[in-house]
């Protein structure tokens, strides 16, 4: 009888443990989404580098793209666990050289560059020169990266003489934020031109939606053989250009004479894609056009693309302040269509297309049936970090 007795007291007070331990991480239900995302993604990968369920550390622009959305996060709502969060993620990957472990430079992937963007903020806080090495590293591939004959990034050097709208969020923001920062500028009309390349080839005249991508050569299956440009549009590759417009923007000065023109080319988009919001939910279609058509889904990642560039376009004033509203109706429906939350108070985004492209083994053609049946994955990175920037820049 004692031993039971005892045993019973083990259980009872395990219990009592467990339930304090999950008592102390619940998400609080107050805090702003920005952050209740955050707490989600700090308590479900405890290292940073585990983003996307990385087993290993690797440079990769998810992790960029999620650790900037943690440093603005830091900005508004200062916090040691999440500048540690975000310091952990850089030193887990450069050496004490500065060498970037991983990095390959002649594989010359743009998707290199994204992650970049959060040693501005390390190197000036801390001066520590494995950063600014780094950083050196970065912008070298960028001066070595192939170009198309008219002068754009190829995507990749598996991909020749293409350019995805993917690729301007993957290379500019860093490219613009280091020429203001550490090159006076010299490299303001180069940047511009990516943005005037792909707006000028991409746009589809009828409803000013940008293809997912465009061929100069005009040599790949999937690209018109009278425009070069991929046969639909994917929501999330616009999601990538308009992030990518709202972003180089904080470093283009006030009086360049291409600043007007980028402001234009996302009123043109921004325009185009408000004919398309989804009227009930205010999510966007993973084919943006073909909203009605069977197997297309409301999607997440662009969705918090759009409200994020929405959201930010409106506050800087490059977009009209209606947008802002367009915004917090999208935001609306990830929260109530795109969203479950479990009991400790964790966030799950669903239905979040996990990877799309075109080309390479086994081939992608970017038919419809193609972007509608890649596989989705709940709270992937490029839905996550967007969410948070948008939840930042609503307020919410």
């Amino acid at each position: 009888m004692l031993k039971i007795s005892f045993l019973s007291k083990i259980i009872v007070l395990l219990l009592f443990v467990t339930t304090i331990s999950n008592a102390q991480n619940t998400i609080p239900t107050q805090l702003k989404w920005s952050e209740r995302m955050a707490l989600t993604l700090m308590q479900r990968h405890p290292q940073s580098y585990m983003i996307d369920d990385a087993p290993v550390a690797h440079l990769s622009y998810v992790h960029g793209l999620v650790m900037y959305a943690f440093q603005e996060l830091n900005k508004q709502k200062e916090d040691e666990k999440y500048a540690a969060y975000i310091k952990d993620y850089a030193d887990v990957l450069i050496e004490a050289d500065g060498n970037i472990k991983t990095f390959k430079m002649d594989s010359f992937n743009i998707d290199n560059i994204p992650s970049g963007r959060i040693l501005f903020d390390l190197y000036t806080k801390t001066k520590d020169k494995r950063y600014l090495t780094a950083m050196q590293t970065l912008r070298k591939q960028l001066d070595e990266q192939p170009r198309t004959p008219s002068g754009g990034f190829w995507h990749k050097k598996i991909y020749p003489n293409q350019m995805w709208l993917d690729g301007l969020y993957m290379g500019e923001p860093f490219y613009a934020q280091y020429t203001a920062e550490f090159e006076e500028g010299k490299s303001f009309d180069d940047i511009a031109k990516q943005f005037e390349l792909i707006q000028s080839h991409a746009t589809e005249k009828k409803t000013g939606l940008l293809y997912h991508a465009w061929d100069e050569s005009k040599e790949m299956p999937w690209a018109n053989k009278e425009t070069g440009v991929s046969p639909n549009f994917w929501s999330r590759s616009i999601g990538w250009y308009v992030m990518a417009l709202v972003d180089v923007l904080d470093y283009f000065p006030e009086d360049h004479p291409k600043r007007k023109e980028l402001i234009d080319d996302l009123n043109s988009v921004s325009n185009a894609l408000v004919k398309f919001q989804d009227k009930k939910s205010g999510m966007w279609y993973q084919v943006t056009d073909m909203g009605g058509r069977e197997g297309n889904y409301l999607e997440s990642s662009a969705t918090s693309m759009f409200a994020y560039a929405f959201a930010k376009g409106a506050n800087k004033g490059y977009l009209p302040k209606k947008f802002k509203k367009t915004a917090n109706k999208a935001f609306d429906g990830l929260t109530t269509i795109s969203m479950k939350i479990d009991a400790n108070g964790q966030i799950e985004l669903t239905n979040a297309c996990a990877v799309a492209g075109l080309g390479g083994k086994p081939y992608r053609d970017g038919s419809y049936e193609y972007y509608i049946n890649e596989k989705k994955k709940n709270n992937d990175p490029k839905a996550t970090g967007p969410f948070m920037l948008a939840a930042l820049e609503l307020n919410r």
